[in-house]
């Protein structure tokens, strides 16, 4: 949700992030941190609030999903103890009209592992991330056959994948072109 609905300005030191997991902690595992004390998800309920600005596309959302041509759901890696705020903001924005559904990851799985089930799960024909290595992890998923299409931030723009675009607007208009031609 936040960097493909939501435009959240903190997410851009992902790739550091990873570099530092990668040569400092030598973990090249897909693995994502969960914080367990009180303190720690505090600090990530604070961050996630950083997540302000509605990205430019829900409108072509909305409009594919009154029109009936897309059936569209919120499918969240945040955490459990994020849920309840999660929905508040989603009904106090009208994002419970435009989406069928908004499933946030209540059984706190990593975060990979819950979407690539949930996409399973609803069988969808696409979906729309801006994590890299979940990008990366679901696209080699064989089992999904489903359009995985990319938001990457500036830092990340150099990786050559099919379905990469800068912005929610810019997946959107490639859906609605598929669509059309389909």
């Amino acid at each position: 949700m936040d960097g493909v609905l939501l435009y959240n300005p903190v997410r851009i030191i992902r790739p550091f992030i990873a570099l530092f997991k990668d040569v400092f902690l030598r973990k090249n595992s897909l693995a994502f941190y969960y914080p367990t004390s009180p303190l720690a998800q505090r600090m990530w309920k604070l961050f996630h609030k950083s997540s302000i600005y509605i990205a430019p596309g829900i409108n072509d959302i909305k409009e594919l999903v009154q029109k009936n041509k897309i059936k569209a759901y919120i499918i969240t890696a945040r955490y459990s103890f994020l849920g309840p705020s999660l929905i508040t903001w989603a009904k106090k924005n009208g994002f419970d009209v435009i989406f069928s559904q908004i499933y946030f990851n209540k059984d706190d799985e990593q975060p990979h592992l819950f979407k690539e089930n949930k996409i399973k799960e609803l069988n969808l024909d696409f979906f729309i991330e801006d994590n890299w290595d979940i990008v990366n992890h679901l696209s080699h998923s064989h089992k999904l056959g489903c359009r995985i299409f990319w938001i990457y931030n500036i830092f990340d723009r150099q990786i050559t994948y099919p379905y990469k675009y800068p912005y929610l607007a810019k997946v959107m208009a490639h859906i609605k072109s598929m669509l059309i031609n389909s």
